[in-house]
């Protein structure tokens, strides 16, 4: 797995001016395919949202698929054959488990199937034609790094829970997880993976598949190793809705410093709230307004999209959001992130 450049904050205005691609007039037998992990998830509705919007806009025959749950790697592949047996030009793809759907991918890529991945790289990334994502190490480094700033001289006796994604480790969580490590000052290892650190300061790496009660559980499990945790890395904004739940039972959600990934409405709301000190925003509606855009190219002259400079993938931006700003840190406020937030 290719591990992505880290670049600088990229606002969502400037998202929008240097990455929005030219409208395409399409027949009305071009047709693409949406797969997401869930179909519950908000951050997946919401990329479904700005995929369907953008299909409606260009003509373009939009079938959307997802699994039952975040993991469901079988119906992403009956998902990929339903799409290359109706002849599809494109597919938009989450992968649940980025290796193994690479087979089924690159079938459809035989069939002259434009595959573009979507918030979460294919391992190897250029197992796809093209990325569109957040920056996930970057969105991790950025709540590492203001984890410590906001502990100072203390994140050295940090006791850090990271709730992680899922055991098959796809991409986006393990970028997500080595980013925040990366930021908040502790060695990563290898850094195609999770949990293979020395640091004393990690007491667990639990998995929540992304979802609130995964979260829960996975921070009570946490809190049984070692009840003086203080960071909670969460790989996304519902696992850490979770996590404060098991805290909040514990009697010292105040105490811990909770950081996550994604910039949805409720999440967002939660910084408002303290529930989450900071979480890095991402754009899931833009990222998926493109991949449309990137298939209506294809299908008309065999275009295929350019990456970022520097990058090996489309960069769609991200922003750090919260209310209690730290020097050296990037940042954008609550309210700044509402007006942003999807879901």
């Amino acid at each position: 797995m290719t591990r992505f450049a880290k670049a600088g904050l990229c606002s969502a205005a400037a998202l929008a001016a240097t990455l929005a691609a030219p409208a395409y007039a399409q027949d009305s037998d071009v047709s693409a395919c949406i797969v997401t992990k869930t179909d519950t998830n908000p951050f997946f509705v919401k990329m479904r949202e700005g995929a369907t919007q953008k299909a409606e806009e260009l003509g373009i025959s939009l079938n959307s698929y997802a699994g039952q749950v975040d993991g469901d790697h079988e119906s992403q592949v009956q998902a990929i054959e339903t799409c290359i047996a109706n002849g599809v030009d494109g597919i938009l793809i989450t992968a649940s488990d980025t290796a193994a759907i690479v087979g089924p991918v690159q079938q459809a890529r035989d069939a002259g199937i434009l595959v573009i991945a979507l918030d979460t790289p294919l391992n190897p990334v250029d197992a796809a034609d093209a990325t569109f994502a957040t920056d996930n190490f970057l969105a991790g480094e950025l709540i590492g790094r203001w984890a410590a700033a906001k502990m100072g001289d203390e994140a050295e006796n940090a006791k850090i829970a990271m709730l992680d994604l899922a055991i098959s480790q796809p991409t986006v969580g393990v970028l997500r997880d080595q980013g925040f490590l990366t930021g908040f000052g502790i060695d990563v290892m290898d850094e195609t993976r999770w949990g293979d650190e020395e640091d004393e300061r990690i007491i667990c790496n639990e998995v929540t598949q992304g979802n609130e009660e995964g979260g829960r559980t996975a921070m009570e499990n946490c809190l049984a190793q070692d009840p003086g945790i203080n960071v909670v890395y969460t790989i996304n904004e519902p696992a850490a809705a979770g996590a404060y739940e098991a805290l909040n039972a514990m009697g010292n959600p105040d105490d811990t410093l909770i950081v996550s990934v994604d910039g949805g409405c409720p999440g967002v709301q939660n910084v408002q709230e303290g529930i989450i000190g900071a979480t890095s925003q991402q754009y899931p509606l833009q990222m998926a307004a493109l991949g449309i855009e990137a298939i209506a190219a294809y299908a008309e002259d065999g275009t295929l999209p350019e990456n970022t400079e520097g990058k090996d993938f489309v960069d769609t931006g991200v922003a750090l959001v919260t209310d209690d700003p730290v020097e050296g840190v990037d940042s954008i406020s609550v309210e700044d992130g509402l007006e942003l937030c999807w879901g």
